[in-house]
């Protein structure tokens, strides 16, 4: 199987952060919004095989690497609250 591991990083970090913005909407329209503006802005890690999970997921978890999600997503969160999608006023955390 096939997978990305950066958007599980992506969707942890999402989950660290959201907090910090009460005034975000977060419903699913949003909180998809923020994800898919992060892995796009983030290269993706794809690995086949439990050894390539592993050394993939140390990599991801280095201070520098966990930042660079954080930024993406929290850039993601400010983006999507401009314009939001689910048809809630725009709110700029």
């Amino acid at each position: 199987m096939i997978r990305n591991l950066v958007e599980a990083h992506v969707r942890e970090s999402y989950a660290g952060v959201r907090p910090r913005f009460p005034e975000f909407c977060g419903c699913e329209v949003c909180r998809e919004d923020v994800l898919v503006y992060a892995l796009n802005r983030i290269p993706p890690r794809y690995v086949t095989t439990p050894e390539g999970k592993v050394v993939s997921d140390l990599n991801l978890d280095r201070d520098q690497n966990r930042a660079a999600i954080d930024v993406a997503v929290i850039d993601g969160i400010r983006r999507v609250a401009v314009a939001p999608r689910c048809g809630r006023s725009s709110r700029v955390p």
